[in-house]
C-alpha cells in the first residue's frame, strides 16, 4: 500500500504545480524532489507511461503495474480539482490543437521518449544502480521537454497529467487521444531502445 500512497502523492503534487504554475522549472524542479521523496518507497514513476516502460523492461509485474497508474490517475485528477477549486474552471479547453494534430502527437512521443529514456537509464540501469543523481536527471528532462515541446502539445509527456488537465479544462477532451497514444508510444519506443543497447542489462 506504501507504494500506491507514494505514487498517489507524486503525482498529486506534479499536477498540481502544472495546473497551478505552468512554468517548466517548476514544473521539473516538483517532480525532481518528489522523485527523491518516494524513489526509494516506489521508484517513484508518478506517471502512466513510465510504469509502462519499466513493466516493458521487466522491473514491475502486471497486476501492480495497473494499480501503480490507478494511484497516479487518481492523483491527477484530485489535484485537478483542488487546482479548479483555487482557480476556478474555463467554460472552453484553454489549448486548441485543430491546427497542429500530427506536429502535437510527434511533439508527445518524443517528450515522452526522452523522459522514459532517461529514467530507464538512470533509475533502472546497472550501471547506475546506487546512484544520487536520478531525481535531478528526470526533473531537468521533463524542464528540457516542458521548454522545448510545451508550447507544440501543451507538454504532458503523461497520461495521468493530461487526464488531470483535460479535468481542468486546459486541455481538450477531444485532444486526449494525442496524449494516450503519443506518451504511450513514446515510452513503449524508449523501452524497446533501452533493451536494444543493453542486451545483457536484465
Amino acid at each position: 500500500m506504501k507504494k500506491y500512497i507514494t505514487e498517489f502523492i507524486g503525482t498529486f503534487f506534479l499536477v498540481l504545480t502544472i495546473a497551478v504554475s505552468g512554468e517548466p522549472l517548476a514544473i521539473g524542479a516538483a517532480l525532481m524532489v518528489m522523485v527523491f521523496a518516494g524513489g526509494h518507497i516506489s521508484g517513484a514513476h508518478y506517471n502512466p507511461a513510465v510504469t509502462l516502460a519499466v513493466l516493458l523492461r521487466g522491473r514491475i509485474g502486471l497486476s501492480e503495474a495497473l494499480v501503480y497508474m490507478a494511484s497516479q490517475l487518481a492523483g491527477a485528477i484530485v489535484a485537478a480539482l483542488i487546482a479548479g477549486w483555487f482557480m476556478g474552471f474555463p467554460e472552453t479547453a484553454a489549448l486548441q490543437l485543430d491546427d497542429r494534430i500530427v506536429k502535437a502527437l510527434a511533439a508527445e512521443i518524443l517528450g515522452t521518449f526522452a523522459l522514459a529514456y532517461v529514467v530507464l537509464n538512470v533509475a533502472t540501469a546497472k550501471g547506475t544502480i546506487g546512484n544520487s543523481f536520478y531525481g535531478l536527471a528526470i526533473g531537468f528532462t521533463v524542464f528540457a521537454m516542458a521548454s522545448g515541446l510545451g508550447k507544440i502539445s501543451g507538454g504532458a509527456f503523461n497520461p495521468a497529467v493530461a487526464v488531470g488537465l483535460t479535468v481542468l479544462k486546459i486541455f481538450a477532451l477531444k485532444n486526449i487521444w494525442i496524449y494516450l497514444v503519443g506518451c504511450f508510444g513514446g515510452t513503449a519506443l524508449a523501452a524497446m531502445i533501452f533493451k536494444m543497447i543493453n542486451p545483457d542489462d536484465k
